[in-house]
């Protein structure tokens, strides 16, 4: 019995060379059960010769260093990506304010959310669900340039308790000549965890992935951080 060797091979049919895909290699454990299943199963009279054994061997010893060389380049990856986004794993535990115009809402507790004005304005917040259809409209009124909390109770324009979920706000902000005011909206919640996503790390706040760049602030640290 052979085995078949390592890597994808070229078969000649009708003149005419076919590819094989490198799905059908076998992998290290299909390698060494199938070797072991051929000693077993090898004919007494005719035992597999020590030099076809051998090679077999070899070419296990080749799928190993294969398999270790990958596993290898995947820590250094891994270290490199760690390094070219600093320590995001020192973030969890901690509370962050970041760009972010969601609201987590879990067992009818919310994320905080807040909002900047560049002047002061007549402001208007419209909160969405997640499949974008509004669900509360808040009038602050005037307000003056800065910071300003999301005053919102967590509950619809019918005064009933919303579900829990993923919400999203925004807000219509106008001077006393009616020119829609500039603003940037922040959300404010623990880190809970963090998260790969096409080889790109996450913060997780509730549900809601953040990138770290996104982080404004540090807000504060829980105990023992």
């Amino acid at each position: 019995m052979s085995i078949a060797a390592l890597g994808p091979t070229y078969i000649s049919e009708d003149e005419t060379t076919r590819y094989t895909s490198p799905k059908d290699v076998l992998g290290r454990d299909q390698f060494l059960t199938l070797l072991v299943a051929q000693l077993q199963h090898q004919d007494p009279l005719n035992p597999l010769e020590s030099t076809e054994f051998t090679a077999q061997l070899a070419q296990f010893s080749s799928l190993e260093q294969l398999f270790s060389i990958n596993e290898n380049l995947m820590n250094i990856q891994e270290g490199i990506r760690s390094q070219e986004y600093g320590d995001i794993l020192g973030y969890i535990g901690k509370t962050v304010k970041t760009t972010d115009n969601t609201i987590q809402v879990s067992n009818g507790t919310m994320e905080s959310g807040s909002y900047t004005l560049e002047d002061r304005a007549d402001v208007a917040v419209f909160i969405y669900d997640g499949d974008g259809m509004e669900v509360r409209r808040l009038y602050p009124g005037w307000q003056d340039p800065g910071e300003h909390a999301l005053a919102w109770d967590g509950k619809d324009n019918a005064g009933d308790k919303v579900a829990d979920g993923t919400y999203t706000f925004e807000i219509e902000a106008r001077n006393e000549r009616g020119a829609i005011v500039p603003y940037s909206t922040y959300l404010t919640g623990e880190v809970t965890g963090v998260t790969y996503q096409g080889g790109i790390p996450y913060l997780m706040i509730g549900d809601q992935l953040v990138t770290p760049e996104n982080i404004v602030e540090v807000t504060k640290t829980v105990a023992g951080q």
